[in-house]
């Protein structure tokens, strides 16, 4: 059995879909995901780079293709009233709703449908009580425990390389992105391709240029 990891913020869309088509990639094949919540805003500080919702252009194209993702894979994706939002209640709740922090796939996906599901917004306090009410965690989301578990997948997550969401890891291998899924399937299976040069040898790429400021 492969011990796989997730790493996902309920902010992502991607996050979201990945989620969803998990499932039917790992189909047939003796895993187990383990769950982990991560602040997405703090990788982004930590690699110097900017949201793709803080681009303008690259945020209306990002909205548009993750609602046609999700027609093409039967998901249903409402945007929210406003994003981004700040997502740190719903991923400490996620946290809380364990007392080992790794939320199980049924709290997640309340979480996720809370965010994406609705059209409403996801970080209005009435709501954000609701979903927190009907997931009843077994941890004080509020608690210093519970804040630094979040911390704690945060940078463990980093250590491994994580750069975004979603991320799965497995065997030390990181796949980043909803469309990594296939990647990460065939790597499950055996794919002789992941210890070859095609994997093993794109740290031997030279830097060409590097841009100024």
């Amino acid at each position: 059995m492969k011990d796989i990891t997730f790493y996902f913020d309920f902010i992502s869309p991607y996050a979201w879909l990945g989620f969803q088509a998990q499932p039917e990639a790992l189909q047939g094949i003796s895993h187990r995901v383990h769950c982990k919540p991560v602040l997405f805003g703090a990788m982004l500080k930590h690699h110097g780079q900017l949201g793709p919702a803080e681009i303008p252009a690259k945020r209306d194209w990002t909205y548009r293709q993750v609602q046609w993702l999700a027609r093409q894979q039967g998901v249903d994706l409402h945007m929210p009233a406003a994003h981004p939002f700040n997502p740190l209640a719903l991923l400490r709740l996620a946290v809380a709703s364990q007392s080992d922090g790794l939320p199980n796939r049924y709290a997640t996906e309340q979480i996720f449908r809370h965010v994406w599901c609705t059209g409403l917004d996801a970080a209005d306090p009435d709501r954000q009580a609701a979903i927190a009410a009907s997931i009843a965690p077994v941890q004080d989301p509020q608690s210093a425990q519970v804040k630094q578990q979040l911390q704690t997948w945060t940078q463990e997550a980093l250590a491994l390389g994580v750069f975004g969401v979603p991320t799965w890891v497995v065997d030390g291998k990181v796949f980043w992105g909803q469309d990594a899924l296939p990647m990460l399937r065939a790597y499950l299976l055996g794919d002789d391709w992941f210890s070859g040069p095609g994997w093993n040898g794109v740290s031997a790429i030279a830097v060409g240029i590097r841009r100024q400021g």
